[in-house]
C-alpha cells in the first residue's frame, strides 16, 4: 500500500490528467475524475488502493458540496421558485421513490431486495447531477429558459431531499418499531437544531461575521469560515445526524448574511478539489470484472432508470403546465444519476441492505448514465424537435413574434439581454427616438417589460435564426449586455458570421477579457468597473474647478486609448478574493545599479512583446523629488529609475526579471 504522500501525488497527478483530457474535449471535469478513479482503482490498474485516508478526505468533499448548496437555499430564492421546487420537485422525488419499490421487488427473481432496500434505492435513483447539469445548461445560456428553471427547481428539491434521506437511511436497517422511534427522534433533533440555528444562530452569525470583517484580515475570514462549516458538521454528527447536514445548515445560515457571495468564492477551491477526490473514490469502487460478468444486468439498470426518469419528469413537467418540447428537454437534462446518488448508495452498502454484486452493477449503471449526460443535454433541442409535433410550430411562432417587431424597423439597435443594463440603454434610446429590438431569455421579464411598452421579445441572441428575425441585416448596431464573457462570445461569433464588420458594443465586468472580446469582433468593449472609475474621476475634476471642456477631453482620450491609461491598479495586501483574481495590474519596479537594463532604451527592451506596457518612468533629478519623464522609445534608463508597468501578473513578473 502506498504511503500518504505517494497516494496524494498519485491522486493529484491523475486528477490533473483526467480534468485536462476531459476539458480538452469540452466535457465536465467530474467525468474526468470518475474515469480516472475507475482507471487507478484497486479493481483496474491498482495504482491507488481504496484507502481510509482517501475516503476520509472525500467525505469533506461532500461536506463542502452540501455547504455550497446551503448557500443557495436562501428564503428569497425558495419563495420565488416555490411552485417549481415544492410542486414539480417534490412530485419527482416522491413518485420516483414510490414507483421504484414495486419495480425493485420485481427484480427478486434475480436478486432478493427488501422493501427497505427498495426505498433506499428509490432515493438514490431520484437524484440527478447538480454539478454536471447546471454547468452544461449554464454554458448553453439556458439557466433562464423555461426548461432551465424547471431543471434548477427540481435539482433544488433533490438537494433538499438529500438532507431527509441522510437521516432516513440509517434507520431502515432497524425493525419497524425501532424505525418509527429513530425517525421521530431524528425529526425532533432536526427541528430543535433548526430552531436554535435560525432563531438564535441567525443574529449571532451576522454579528460575528461583521466583527471578523471589520478586522480586515483575509486569513481570519478564511479560518472563521472553515471553523463554522466544520464546527456545524461536527455538531450535527454529535447529535447523531450526518456531517453533510451540519454543513448544509451552516450554508443556509450564511446565505442570509451580506457576506454570502464572498464566502461562496472563498470556499470554492476547497469544494472543487475535495469533491474531485470524492468522485475519484467513487470511480475506484467500480469492479470492472463484475461489469464484464453482469453486462446484461448493467445494461438493464442503465437503460431502465434512464427511460423511467426521463418519462416521469417529462410527464410531470407537462402536468405542471410546460409545453411538450420544454417537458422533453427537462426530462433529458435530469435523466442521469447524481453525485448524491453515490453518497446514498455508499450508505446502502454500509448497511448491508443489498447484495454487493447488485450494488456494483448499480454503481456501474449510474456512472455510465453520468458519462452519457452531456450528450443527451447537447442534443436535447434536436430530440425535442423530433418527438414534439408542435415544437416546430412553437419555435416558428416565437420567431414570428420577433420578426413582427422588426419587419418595419431599420437602422435600429439589436439589444442582446434585457437586464438592468439593457433596460437603461433602452430608455435612453427611447428618449432619443432611436428604434431598438431587445432579445431576452427570461419569460417573466419579457412579459412584464413588453406589457409596459418596451420593445422586447423572448429569444436567444446566440442563435442565428433569432438574430435574423430581429433584423440584423437592417440593423445599425448590436449591443451585448451580458456580464458573462462566454455568452457574449457566442453572440459575437454569430453576428460576425452573419454580418462581418457590424458595429458591436459589448459590456463586460472589468478589463480581464478586453482583448479577447476585441479579437472576436467587438467594435467597443465597455468595462463597467473602469467606466465607473472614469465617471467618478470626471465628477471630482469638475468639483475641483477643471473646465468642463478639459474634463470631456480627458474622458474622451481615455476611451479612445481603449482605457489603456486606466487598466490595472496597484494591489495592496488587503485585496479581497475578487480583486486577487483579476488579470490586469500595475506594478512598480525600481532599477538597481547592477540591473542589466541600465543604459538601455525602452525601445531596445521591447517590453511590449512580453505583453507589458510602460505607463510611466520616474527619475530623481539632482536633490529634488522624483519627476515623471516623457515616454519615448529613445528614453535611456538609469539606476534608481522607477518604471510603472501594466499587464497581467505573469507578464509583469517576467518583465521585472528582464529589467533587473
Amino acid at each position: 500500500m502506498p504511503s500518504v504522500l505517494q497516494l496524494t501525488l498519485i491522486l493529484l497527478a491523475s486528477g490533473v490528467a483526467g480534468v485536462l483530457i476531459f476539458r480538452y474535449f469540452g466535457l465536465p471535469p467530474i467525468l474526468g475524475y470518475l474515469a480516472i478513479g475507475v482507471l487507478i482503482g484497486p479493481k483496474a490498474l491498482a495504482l491507488a488502493n481504496d484507502s481510509a485516508t482517501v475516503k476520509y478526505l472525500a467525505e469533506f468533499g461532500v461536506v463542502f458540496l452540501m455547504f455550497s448548496i446551503g448557500l443557495e437555499f436562501n428564503l428569497h430564492k425558495l419563495r420565488a421558485m416555490r411552485s417549481i421546487v415544492f410542486g414539480l420537485g417534490s412530485s419527482q422525488v416522491l413518485l420516483t421513490m414510490l414507483l421504484t419499490v414495486p419495480a425493485s421487488l420485481l427484480m427478486n427473481w434475480i436478486y432478493p431486495i427488501s422493501w427497505q432496500a427498495a426505498i433506499a434505492l428509490g432515493g438514490a435513483l431520484a437524484m440527478s447531477s447538480t454539478a454536471i447539469v447546471t454547468k452544461l445548461i449554464a454554458e448553453r445560456s439556458e439557466l433562464e429558459t423555461e426548461h432551465g428553471r424547471n431543471v434548477i427547481g427540481i435539482l433544488l428539491f433533490q438537494d433538499l431531499a438529500v438532507v431527509f434521506l441522510l437521516i432516513l437511511l440509517p434507520s431502515l436497517g432497524k425493525n419497524p418499531g425501532d424505525l418509527i422511534f429513530a425517525l421521530t427522534a431524528a425529526s425532533v433533533k432536526i427541528t430543535v437544531a433548526l430552531g436554535l440555528i435560525f432563531v438564535i444562530g441567525q443574529t449571532l452569525m451576522s454579528r460575528w461575521f461583521s466583527l471578523v470583517v471589520k478586522l480586515r484580515s483575509q486569513e481570519l475570514f478564511m479560518l472563521n469560515l472553515l471553523l463554522i462549516v466544520l464546527g456545524m458538521a461536527a455538531l450535527t454528527e454529535y447529535f447523531g445526524l450526518s456531517l453533510a447536514l451540519g454543513a448544509f445548515l451552516a450554508g443556509m445560515l450564511i446565505s442570509e448574511t451580506p457576506y454570502r457571495h464572498q464566502v461562496e468564492e472563498d470556499v470554492k477551491p476547497f469544494k472543487d478539489v475535495l469533491l474531485g477526490l470524492f468522485f475519484i473514490t467513487i470511480g475506484m469502487l467500480l469492479d470492472l470484472e463484475v461489469i464484464y460478468q453482469q453486462w446484461m444486468l448493467v445494461l438493464l439498470l442503465l437503460i431502465g432508470p434512464l427511460v423511467f426518469k426521463f418519462s416521469l419528469i417529462a410527464l410531470l413537467s407537462r402536468a405542471f403546465g410546460s409545453s411538450t418540447g420544454i417537458s422533453i428537454r427537462t426530462g433529458l437534462c435530469l435523466a442521469q444519476a447524481g453525485e448524491f446518488g453515490f453518497v446514498l448508495l455508499t450508505q446502502i452498502d454500509g448497511l448491508d441492505l443489498i447484495d454487493p454484486t447488485l450494488s456494483q452493477a448499480i454503481l456501474a449503471a449510474m456512472l455510465l448514465s453520468m458519462f452519457g449526460a452531456p450528450f443527451l443535454i447537447q442534443n436535447s433541442d434536436r430530440i425535442a424537435m423530433r418527438f414534439s409535433s408542435n415544437e416546430w410550430l412553437l419555435q416558428s411562432l416565437a420567431l414570428t413574434r420577433v420578426a413582427a417587431k422588426s419587419v418595419r424597423t431599420e437602422n435600429h439597435v439589436v439589444v442582446c439581454g434585457f437586464g438592468r443594463s439593457g433596460q437603461s440603454l433602452a430608455r435612453m434610446l427611447d428618449q432619443e427616438k432611436i428604434p431598438y429590438i431587445a432579445l431576452d431569455m427570461d419569460p417573466d421579464r419579457v412579459k412584464e417589460a413588453a406589457a409596459a411598452g418596451d420593445n422586447v421579445v423572448y429569444g436567444d441572441a446566440s442563435r442565428e435564426n433569432y438574430l435574423v428575425a430581429a433584423g440584423l441585416s437592417k440593423a445599425k448596431a448590436v449591443v451585448i449586455t451580458y456580464a458573462d464573457t462566454p455568452a457574449s462570445m457566442k453572440v459575437l461569433y454569430q453576428v460576425e458570421r452573419l454580418r462581418p464588420g457590424m458595429t458591436i458594443l459589448v459590456r463586460t465586468k472589468d478589463d480581464a477579457d478586453l482583448g479577447k472580446l476585441q479579437a472576436a469582433g467587438a467594435t467597443e468593449v465597455v468595462p463597467e468597473l473602469i467606466e465607473g472609475s472614469l465617471m467618478m474621476a470626471s465628477h471630482v475634476l469638475l468639483m475641483m474647478g477643471v473646465p468642463m471642456r478639459k474634463v470631456v477631453r480627458i474622458v474622451s482620450n481615455a476611451r479612445e486609448a481603449r482605457y489603456s491609461l486606466l487598466r490595472g491598479y496597484f494591489r495592496g495586501s488587503e485585496a479581497n478574493g475578487f480583486e486577487a483574481n483579476e488579470s490586469w495590474r500595475l506594478h512598480s519596479v525600481t532599477l538597481l545599479p547592477e540591473s542589466i537594463s541600465i543604459n538601455k532604451t525602452l525601445g531596445e527592451l521591447q517590453l511590449e512583446n512580453d505583453g507589458v506596457s510602460v505607463q510611466a518612468v520616474r527619475r530623481k533629478v539632482g536633490g529634488a523629488d522624483y519627476v515623471k519623464l516623457d515616454l519615448s522609445p529613445d528614453l535611456r534608463l538609469q539606476a534608481n529609475d522607477i518604471l510603472v508597468l501594466s499587464g497581467n501578473p505573469e507578464a509583469t513578473d517576467l518583465a521585472e526579471s528582464k529589467l533587473l
